[in-house]
């Protein structure tokens, strides 16, 4: 069995999916049971001497206690896991000094303590190369975030999903 590429982050293995029904299949119980939980905190890595997001690692949502790991990579994988990553633990990257992070953005601090309504993946149906990847899309009372495929990194948006994506609702 090969290793898997823990990101420098102690107790993190990516479980790597492809394709709204694998995902669908295999997390969409868990992403639904979030629902009616209030968003407490959104973790990010920062590089600490650019003082900017590093995309490369995990998304990390708080609800209330719950907390799912969202990352992404290459053009269409997506990993969901849940619990595994303590954000006061360091991040040892070489070559990079790296710190979680918590709130960082305007954006998050506005939906901090919102109740989540309702949480549905987002297939890209763009002629492009990201065509099929998969984004998670979270709907609270006065926004929505979306962690989506950046093309091998994450990407964040707030606000309704782009015309470019299929709406699938977990079910």
């Amino acid at each position: 069995m090969s290793e898997v590429f823990d990101f420098g982050i102690e107790g993190y293995r990516p479980e790597w999916l492809n394709g709204h029904s694998a995902v669908a299949a295999s997390r969409g119980e868990q992403l639904r049971a979030l629902i009616g939980r209030p968003l407490t905190h959104v973790w990010l890595v920062w590089e600490v001497p650019n003082d900017e997001w590093f995309s490369d690692c995990p998304v990390l949502l708080d609800f209330s206690g719950e907390q799912v790991e969202i990352n992404h990579a290459k053009f269409d994988d997506v990993s969901i896991t849940w619990n595994t990553v303590d954000p006061h633990q360091p991040v040892l990257w070489p070559d990079f000094d790296l710190r979680w992070r918590h709130d960082m953005r305007h954006e998050f601090q506005a939906l901090q303590g919102q109740i989540l309504q309702d949480v549905e993946l987002l297939e890209w149906i763009g002629n492009d190369m990201a065509k099929g990847a998969v984004a998670i899309n979270f709907r609270f009372p006065y926004s929505r975030l979306t962690v989506f495929n950046a093309l091998d990194e994450n990407g964040l948006s707030f606000g309704p999903p782009d015309s470019r994506y299929r709406r699938i609702p977990l079910r």
